[in-house]
């Protein structure tokens, strides 16, 4: 079973607006999701970008949301637990690819089985390694940027 994800904002496949990058507000699209499995305890979303030069890029990371928790809203602050991103912070940070490149922007959901015993400021490579055996389910939506 697939988690539907989506956002009011753009649709999977299309460009990211400029409110929700590093030029412009910089804050976190609405996300709206459904069909999460029965037995769902929290959810988990990691926001990534496979095309940047470094490599994988952590834009945002949310783990512990509440199982009955069906969207975020624009600029979502203070639900779940954040870790943190490849700039070293917690929360948000929209897409920012170098000048003249388009990368892809993967946000990830997850249906888990339990909640992840992690603190805040977890890494990707911690909140991973934590859900490894309690995934239940999980959705993407695959949106681009370019500047």
């Amino acid at each position: 079973m697939d988690i539907q994800i989506v956002c009011p904002a753009f649709a999977s496949g299309e460009s990211i607006p400029k409110k929700f990058t590093c030029e412009g507000q910089d804050v976190s699209p609405p996300l709206v999701w459904s069909n999460l499995p029965d037995g769902t305890v929290g959810l988990a979303l990691i926001v990534d970008d496979p095309d940047a030069p470094a490599g994988d890029w952590v834009h945002w990371l949310l783990y512990n949301l509440p199982d009955n928790l069906t969207a975020l809203p624009e600029g979502a602050k203070g639900v779940g637990v954040e870790g943190v991103n490849s700039w070293g912070s917690r929360g948000y940070r929209g897409p920012c690819p170098p000048r003249g490149k388009t990368h892809r922007y993967v946000f990830k959901l997850y249906a888990l089985s339990q909640a992840l015993g992690l603190k805040p400021g977890a890494s990707k490579a911690e909140v991973e390694k934590a859900m490894r055996g309690h995934i239940l389910a999980e959705g993407q939506l695959i949106a681009r940027f370019a500047r």
